[in-house]
């Protein structure tokens, strides 16, 4: 069975704190009729820090969607190789060892993919396939586990890279001014992340099942207004109540695997925010602190739209793994209301079958 090693994950040096964002909620926004109710939100997340591409004066700016979207490829550029060659060797393999690359990214544009680039600057084979997923916002990191364990599947000797690369702040929208768009000013920020799924060997999270679940009805609830100045983040204020719905889903899946979502050793959850996590933690039945490593991401980062998964499981592996054959999940959430969901067992990496239920 494919295997999700480590990840490597890198942040912006650029720093902002949750005093300096409430600071300039008020100086920016001081005769909003709800700035109370928008600066309670964010204090409300949780979150104690965020790193950012660029300064704050220059993220403040707004020079436009074209010179936006340069400083997104010209950082994801400078930044992601570094982070791809970490997690390559904490996989123990050399880019001539990877069959296809799975990239997700909500927050830039460009055509061809960053996966082109990559396979050149990097020396990939040139054989190398290329998935580029742009439009399932912070559910992509959970998809690219699934469509790189679906790789592996098909091509049991085969090894995946994906790469997660989200500069939340390069869509910040000074004319957005409601107070879903003051909340997410306080709540995403940016992030890379990378990890390899290896066909064969490895250590980490032995993936056994995976599966998509879309609540009805609701593509509207999360989703990019775009237009001539760029991305503009529309959020739904039931998107916080989404777990209820979701939760069967994720009870379902395991129930297939003859496990018990209730039960299960270790959890990698999307962050989306505090109300995401109390509310699954009450709908899966687990304790809050099941879902520590999302928290940890969720307080020093902010949400990291795609890469949350990545960190979140990155922290697992510092903290010294999980013992041999321990049960887990991993899920993100975005729009559509759309799950990417995947369950899997934690390998020493040594080559002993584990069994499946």
């Amino acid at each position: 069975m494919a295997t999700l090693c480590r990840p490597a994950v890198s942040v912006p040096e650029y720093v902002i704190t949750m005093e300096e964002t409430l600071e300039l909620a008020r100086s920016r926004h001081a005769d909003h009729p709800q700035l109370p109710l928008a600066l309670r939100l964010i204090e409300n997340t949780g979150v104690r820090t965020r790193h950012i591409v660029q300064p704050i004066e220059e993220t403040l700016k707004h020079p436009g969607f074209e010179d936006r979207n340069r400083v997104y490829g010209n950082e994801a550029k400078a930044r992601v190789p570094a982070v791809v060659q970490r997690a390559l060797d904490d996989a123990e393999l050399l880019t001539t060892d990877i069959d296809v690359i799975i990239y997700v990214s909500c927050t830039g544009f460009m055509m061809p993919s960053l996966t082109a680039w990559l396979i050149n600057a990097m020396d990939f084979r040139s054989d190398t396939r290329q998935i580029p997923i742009a439009q399932l916002g912070c559910a992509a990191g959970g998809a690219a586990v699934n469509r790189a364990h679906d790789f592996c599947s098909a091509y049991p000797e085969a090894n995946a890279l994906i790469v997660a690369c989200e500069f939340c702040s390069l869509c910040y929208q000074p004319t957005d001014l409601g107070v879903g768009s003051l909340l997410c000013n306080g709540l995403f920020g940016d992030g890379i992340a990378a990890a390899v799924v290896r066909g064969k060997g490895g250590t980490g999270i032995k993936l056994e099942r995976n599966a998509s679940y879309l609540i009805p009805k609701t593509e509207d609830w999360i989703m990019y207004d775009v237009r001539a100045t760029g991305f503009h983040f529309l959020l739904d204020k039931r998107v916080p109540a989404t777990m209820e719905p979701l939760a069967p889903a994720l009870h379902n899946l395991a129930r297939q695997h003859g496990w018990n979502a209730s039960d299960l050793d270790f959890y990698i959850i999307h962050a989306g925010g505090p109300r995401i996590l109390d509310d699954l933690s009450k709908f899966l039945e687990v304790p809050p602190e099941a879902f520590r490593f999302s928290r940890a991401t969720l307080t020093e980062y902010g949400n990291i739209a795609s890469a949350v998964v990545l960190d979140a499981l990155r922290r697992l592996f510092d903290e010294g793994g999980a013992e041999h054959a321990s049960r887990g999940m991993l899920a993100g959430f975005g729009p559509g209301i759309t799950a990417e969901m995947s369950l899997g067992r934690w390998s020493n990496g040594n080559n002993t079958d584990t069994e499946t239920t």
